[in-house]
């Protein structure tokens, strides 16, 4: 599946914040910026017992707990990935 870097089973993304300097404890200015700060993804194969093959997932270390939690097959399969 080709898409911009964002986990398959959760859809986070990158996010835009602001950088946080210890200037601005001393004054009300930031100077510091925004920064993108991206979703920790990770390229994963994920067996599937139920159809007795491997899939390949780019996914978050939620979206990772979350297979954990309901199971590869169910998680896969509500995301549209099987």
């Amino acid at each position: 599946m080709t898409m911009a870097r964002a986990c398959e089973i959760t859809g986070k993304s990158t996010q835009v914040g602001g950088r946080y300097s210890n200037r601005v404890r001393a004054t009300q200015f930031n100077p510091s910026g925004k920064v993108r700060r991206s979703a920790n993804l990770q390229k994963r194969r994920i067996f599937v017992p139920e159809l007795n093959k491997t899939v390949i997932v780019d996914v978050s270390m939620k979206g990772l707990k979350t297979i954990k939690k309901n199971g590869a097959f169910a998680t896969l399969k509500k995301a549209g990935l099987i």
